[in-house]
C-alpha cells in the first residue's frame, strides 16, 4: 500500500501527458496554434528532448541525450523505491514521483515516437504507424510540446540592463505536461525542504546510570 500514492501520481501524469501528446500529434500540423484565452494557446512544436523546447548537439547529441535521460529515469525509479521503503516524508515521495513521471513522459517520446509516427510536416497531421515506417530511428524521436502561456508581452523599460527597450514575452517557452510535472516536483522540494528533511533529534551522550533509573521507580 505504501507504493500506491506514488504509483497513482506516476500513472495519472503519464496518462494525461501521453494522451495530450497523441491528440496533438494526430490533429495538429507543425507550428499550428489555437488561442484558448488571451494568455493561453495550444501551439504544436517538437524538440530534441530537452525541457521547454531547448535543443543540443544534432543527431549524435540527440542520441546521447536520450540515453542519458533513459539512465536517469531508471536511477530515479530505484531511488523512489528506496525512499518509500525508508518511510520518507510523503510530500518528498510525491515530489520525486512527479519528477519521475515527467522524465518518463518525455523519454517515451524520444525513444518511441520516431518509430510510431510519421513526420509532422506540411498541411496534414502525422499518422500513427505509417506504412513507410516512422520518421526517425529508435531513440531519435522528438518530444511534443504544446502549452504556451504568453502572460505578458511588450517592450521592456529602457532602464533595464542589457535588454532595455527589447520586445519581451513572458512566458516564452512552449512546454508539455511532463515538463510541468518535473518543474512542480523540483519546486516542491525546494519550497518544503525543511519539512521534507527534518533532522532527527540528537541522541544523548550522557550515559544512563542504572542506579538512578531504579531510584525513580515507585516503591510497592
Amino acid at each position: 500500500m505504501k507504493f500506491l500514492r506514488p504509483a497513482a501520481i506516476i500513472v495519472a501524469v503519464l496518462a494525461l501527458d501521453q494522451t495530450l501528446k497523441f491528440w496533438i500529434k494526430l490533429h495538429y500540423t507543425y507550428n499550428e496554434s489555437k488561442k484558448i484565452f488571451e494568455w493561453f494557446y495550444i501551439y504544436f512544436i517538437e524538440n530534441e528532448g530537452m525541457a521547454f523546447g531547448m535543443t543540443w548537439g544534432g543527431e549524435s547529441g540527440k542520441l546521447m541525450l536520450s540515453l542519458f535521460r533513459l539512465i536517469a529515469v531508471i536511477l530515479i525509479g530505484v531511488y523512489i523505491v528506496r525512499i518509500v521503503n525508508r518511510n520518507a516524508h510523503p510530500g518528498f515521495v510525491a515530489s520525486m514521483a512527479l519528477i519521475f513521471a515527467g522524465a518518463t513522459g518525455n523519454i517515451i517520446d524520444s525513444v518511441f515516437y520516431g518509430q510510431i509516427f510519421s513526420a509532422s510536416v506540411g498541411d496534414a497531421p502525422a499518422v500513427l504507424f505509417p506504412d513507410g515506417g516512422g520518421y526517425a530511428p529508435l531513440l531519435h524521436g522528438r518530444v511534443v510540446d504544446m502549452l504556451y502561456f504568453p502572460l505578458f508581452e511588450g517592450f521592456l523599460p529602457k532602464w533595464v540592463p542589457m535588454w532595455g527597450g527589447d520586445y519581451f514575452i513572458f512566458f516564452r517557452p512552449i512546454f508539455n505536461i511532463a515538463d510541468a510535472s518535473i518543474t512542480t516536483g523540483v519546486l516542491l522540494i525546494i519550497l518544503f525542504q525543511k519539512r521534507f528533511f527534518k533532522p532527527e533529534p540528537p541522541l544523548s551522550d550522557t550515559p544512563v546510570n542504572s542506579a538512578e533509573v531504579q531510584s525513580t521507580q515507585p516503591e510497592n
